[in-house]
């Protein structure tokens, strides 16, 4: 008897906690009725590059000014998008071992841009990051991982 009892009690307790799962029929609502949530409902309007960017036109204009002669290239990297809420025209990168002006040439176009260069550790061959407003103004694509040419100021 003991062996029969045993398995039954534990079905009913896994029984007994189904009892808390929110079956849509068991509700009287049907499945596809909207689920509560903390979240703010959807507008249904994409978030664009455009809205993030907040470089005003002075910025833009100081980053499209062509630069004094450059002291020479620091390297070639391959960058990626950095922080978006972060504004301004910066890249971060292992070319440059304290932060300095420079310039980013995204040869694909031929679009060159200044900005401020700024250190992060690791090998000079490893990846840098470029700014939003750095990557919309040189016309690189957000997702892509361009590559380009660094130079001091």
């Amino acid at each position: 008897m003991k062996q029969i009892a045993l398995p039954m009690i534990a079905l009913a307790a896994l029984v007994a906690g189904c009892a808390e799962l929110p079956f849509p029929e068991r509700l009287g609502t049907p499945a596809s009725a909207p689920q509560t949530s903390k979240r703010p409902p959807l507008t249904g309007a994409p978030i664009r590059p455009e809205d993030l960017d907040r470089a005003t036109p002075a910025e833009r204009q100081a980053a499209a000014t062509p630069a004094p002669a450059a002291a020479g290239s620091l390297g070639v990297t391959i960058a990626s998008l950095g922080d978006p809420a972060r504004p301004g025209f910066w890249m971060e990168t292992p070319l440059v071992s304290a932060p300095t002006r420079g310039s980013v040439l995204y040869r694909a176009n031929g679009r060159r841009l200044n900005l401020d260069l700024i250190p992060i550790a690791g090998p000079a061959t490893g990846g840098s990051r470029l700014s939003l407003s750095a990557m919309r103004m040189l016309d690189a694509p957000l997702t892509a991982l361009p590559r380009v040419e660094v130079f001091a100021n």
